[in-house]
């Protein structure tokens, strides 16, 4: 398949009122068509992994283009310099969460997730924050440890205002006390410290996390989650 080939399938789906519709969540429009995800998601199933088609797709100034990019990138070949270039085109947060679900999957995510955390660009640093977010989702075999290392991140950098980033910074909090019972104390205590932050966006994160971690529905499911492992 060519990238034109790719572009035309996406231009069939198009649908002007989603288009629209995109701004309402802060999602840019003037370079949309309006192809919804699970469009996007069934093309790219039938393209399935292809770099050097991804590599052609995201250099296209088409939305959706990027998205379709970054689902049939091989995270087994991509080159860090790729991503590095890709990360700092950034201009939407879909399209850097979407992106970011790749990274994670690299050799060389964590590397780069820590690198971005500590810049200054809202998106470079939101991709830092969200690549954590999907290692602690898809990595299961990742040790309690190698999560727990990720909270420092979070409460360096918990006073930026920001709202892409600190909404990046809260989903990683969450995700982390999600995963199970040991993890959502550690989530929990950290929360707990930020509240006492003098920044507003460190406590809204704190208040937004510590309002799911310790309800009874994930405390259930952690504690039905350890009781299966333990047997």
């Amino acid at each position: 398949m060519t990238s034109e080939d790719a572009i035309l399938l996406l231009e069939q789906q198009a649908d002007e009122k989603h288009r629209i519709g995109l701004a309402r969540y802060a999602i840019p429009t003037s370079k949309a068509i309006g192809v919804r995800m699970p469009a996007i998601r069934q093309i790219a199933k039938g393209i399935g992994r292809n770099q050097s088609l991804a590599e052609e797709l995201w250099a296209i100034d088409l939305h959706e283009a990027k998205h379709l990019a970054a689902i049939i990138a091989d995270p087994n070949t991509i080159q860090r310099e790729t991503i590095e270039s890709w990360v700092r085109e950034l201009y939407a947060w879909d399209v850097c969460d979407n992106l970011c679900d790749l990274i994670a999957k690299t050799p060389y995510g964590l590397a780069c997730a820590k690198a971005w955390c500590q810049e200054e660009g809202e998106f470079v640093k939101r991709s830092g924050f969200v690549t954590f977010v999907w290692y602690t989702v898809h990595q299961k075999e990742a040790t309690n440890q190698e999560i727990i290392a990720f909270l420092p991140y979070i409460s360096q950098h918990a006073w930026d205002d920001r709202n892409f980033v600190k909404k990046a910074i809260n989903w990683l909090l969450r995700q982390i006390g999600r995963r199970n019972l040991e993890l959502n104390v550690h989530a929990i205590r950290l929360a707990e410290q930020l509240l006492e932050h003098p920044d507003k966006s460190a406590r809204w994160i704190a208040k937004d996390a510590l309002r799911e971690l310790t309800s009874n529905a994930v405390q259930e499911r952690l504690a039905k989650k350890e009781k299966r492992r333990s047997k």
